[in-house]
């Protein structure tokens, strides 16, 4: 069964409108990496100042591929100023998995 890791990235209010951009920037650059199963970016409400990026993965070692190649090459060469405060890296088991219907 898959995996799911939660990054919580804690971002100042005048700086989501960047952090949401440059995820848009990057968006399908994770989809061709072995094991990569999905990828969703939740933006914070009712006062919470935290964005929850959650991706899906086949297996621990595919997560650990692309965290220590493909993820480590495109954060060095961004050469951009941070924009979140903070962050902390949550790991799950999936135990039940319910699809969402599809949305186009």
């Amino acid at each position: 069964m898959s995996i799911v890791k939660i990054n919580t990235i804690t971002v100042p209010e005048q700086a989501r409108e960047e952090l949401e951009r440059r995820f848009a920037e990057r968006k399908g650059t994770v989809d061709e990496s072995p094991g990569f199963e999905g990828f969703q970016l939740l933006r914070p409400t009712e006062g919470e100042d935290r964005y929850f990026v959650i991706t899906w993965w086949a297996d621990e070692e595919s997560f650990v591929a692309w965290r220590d190649g493909d993820a480590r090459a495109a954060h060095a060469g961004e050469g951009k100023k941070p924009v979140a405060s903070g962050a902390d890296l949550m790991g799950f088991d999936v135990v039940i998995d319910v699809p969402r219907p599809a949305t186009d």
